[in-house]
Parts: C-alpha cells; sequence; structure tokens
C-alpha cells in the first residue's frame, strides 16, 4: 500500500473544555484545518496556551475532540482508534520514565505493549542510535536529564512509527544535546519519518522545518514553506560601516529609521517595496557619509512569529 498524501490531516477540528468551578468554559481549538505532508519536517509554533499541546493529545489518544475530523497516515482516529495511533510516535514534553526501570528494560516494555514481536524489536540499535547504549543497564534514576531527555524520544521510536510528534524536545538542555538530537532527528527524516515539531526556539524551527504552521487562540493564523514564511516581513536592515566614525545620526537622515549601533555601524531600517537599496545609498552619500563596508540583514522567524501572534491577540 503506496504512503498517503499526507502524513496528518484534520478538518474543522474543535475542542471546548466545559466551565469547572470558577474556571470559565475554554475554547482550546476553533476550528483547526491543517495538512500535513508526508516526508515532511513540520514545525508548529504559538505562544503558551496556543493549543498546540491539545492539538497533539487529540492526536494521541489523550484528549477527546469537541468535533471535527482527525486522519493520521490516512486512518481516521474515530474509525481507526489503535491502527491510527499506532502509527505515530509522541515524544511529549514531561520526562515520564520509572526510576527503578534500566533504558533496555523500558524500550522493551514498550515493544511489547505495542505489540512488537521479539524478532522485530531494535532496542539495542535505537539506544546506540541515541549515545544510550552504555547506560542500557543503568537504573533511569542514575541518569541525567539529557539522557532522560533521549530516553523519551527513543520511547516513541520502539514501534517504528512512520510519524514522529516532538513536542518541545530540547527544553531545557544545553546546546550541545540539542545539537545531537537535531542530527538525529534529520537522520530519521532521511530514513522516511515524518516529523511534526513543536517548539518555542525560533531558531530551531527555521534550521529543521521545511513547513511551519503558527497556532495562536486555537486557530491557525499562518501555514507556509518556512522561505515563505520568512518573506512576509516586508523590510530589511542596511547596515553602514562609515569611514569616519559617526557621534549622531546625520540630519540630512532624518525621517528615515536610522539608529547608530555599538559597532560604529549605522543601522536603517527600510520597506522593500518602497525604498531600493541605490536610493538609500543615495541618501547616504548625499548627508556625506563615506562607506568602508555594508551589509543588508533580512527579518527571522522571530520577527514573522511575533508579528503574526501580535497581530491576532
Amino acid at each position: 500500500m503506496p504512503d498517503p498524501t499526507y502524513a496528518i490531516e484534520v478538518r474543522d477540528l474543535r475542542k471546548t473544555y466545559a466551565a469547572a468551578g470558577k474556571m470559565p468554559e475554554k475554547q482550546a481549538l476553533n476550528g483547526i484545518n491543517l495538512a500535513i505532508p508526508t516526508g515532511s519536517i513540520f514545525g508548529l509554533l504559538g505562544p503558551n496556551g496556543a493549543g498546540k499541546s491539545t492539538f497533539i493529545n487529540i492526536l494521541a489518544g489523550l484528549v477527546k475532540k469537541t468535533s471535527g475530523t482527525a486522519r493520521i497516515w490516512g486512518l481516521d482516529i474515530d474509525q481507526s482508534p489503535r491502527q491510527s495511533r499506532a502509527a505515530i510516535g509522541v515524544v511529549n514534553q514531561e520526562v515520564v520514565a520509572d526510576p527503578f526501570f534500566t533504558p533496555f528494560e523500558m524500550l522493551e516494555l514498550m515493544a511489547g505493549f505495542y505489540g512488537v514481536p521479539k524478532a522485530e524489536r531494535r532496542t539495542v540499535e535505537i539506544l546506540t542510535a541515541l549515545g544510550l547504549a552504555d547506560k542500557k543497564d543503568a537504573y533511569v534514576r542514575q541518569l541525567s536529564g539529557g539522557m532522560k531527555r533521549r530516553l523519551m524520544v527513543a520511547k516513541a521510536l520502539v514501534h517504528n512509527p512512520p510519524v514522529l510528534i516532538l513536542d518541545e524536545p530540547t527544553a531545557g538542555v544545553d546546546v550541545e544535546l540539542r545539537r545531537l538530537l537535531w542530527d538525529y532527528v534529520r537522520e530519521l527524516h532521511a530514513q522516511g519519518t515524518t516529523i511534526i515539531l513543536t517548539t518555542h526556539y525560533l531558531e530551531e524551527a527555521e534550521e529543521l522545518c521545511d513547513t511551519i504552521a503558527i497556532v495562536n487562540h486555537g486557530e491557525i493564523v499562518a501555514c507556509e514553506p518556512t522561505p515563505q514564511l520568512l518573506s512576509r516581513l516586508d523590510y530589511k536592515t542596511l547596515v553602514i560601516y562609515p569611514k569616519e566614525p559617526l557621534t549622531a545620526v546625520p540630519a540630512d537622515l532624518a525621517g528615515m529609521d536610522a539608529k547608530l549601533r555599538q559597532d560604529g555601524g549605522l543601522a536603517i531600517t527600510f520597506r522593500t517595496s518602497e525604498t531600493g537599496i541605490g536610493r538609500l545609498l543615495e541618501r547616504v552619500r548625499t548627508a556625506g557619509i563615506s562607506i568602508s563596508d555594508l551589509s543588508t540583514e533580512a527579518p527571522d522567524l522571530e520577527d514573522v512569529f511575533i508579528s503574526l501572534t501580535s497581530e491576532t491577540a
């Protein structure tokens, strides 16, 4: 059977949490429509409380949706609950592991839960790939925080799911471990696994994801290929390094978004649709500035994220 076009497809997905005590009714998901292509690394971003965890927990079978449809690997989560959820591995934010098990025992137990025959289990292979082979017989309580985080990824892979959901996989880990996990995500992707990544590290999404959706107040406010999303902001910054140091922004540049930087550069932010670099350089020369060097800076994902989430606040 060929792989489906979409690894995950949801239509008008809604979740309303009923009022409880003094807490009012809460609309966590407000009609989400999303189609995540098979074979992609897909980023799901949004501020705290935007609905990302609710969305993931519905797919994982931990939260019951209010309405709408969801399909995982072509399987409807209502009509084929066991088969659809067997098609995903979920790495949650929280580290959940029995401290009296060893990593080897934990992965064997998880494989048993998923009905993986002993002859087909890849416990040692997975532990080795995640740098845990030398700790396979240590108790989980003896592992460092970073090792426990890697063990959570290993648990999600025991049944070889075609879709892997990573919910804040590098939260609270050091730079070295973050890079190790990035490399392993790329390796899994190269082997054909579809990756869905939620993260607060915008650098991480920009580095890894080919497509990004931004969620705010339970709605998708953007869903585009990463380069297209980055091009949404219609401005750039021209940084000029004068031959003679400046002590203030020249009066001839009044009315422009021009600022002096600590490194001696003069940063001029402009709308690309309204002003060309040629015209800016003309203004700079008219102001009597001799240019030693220059560069341009484009907006990054953080700028796009702040722009989109503030617009829908």
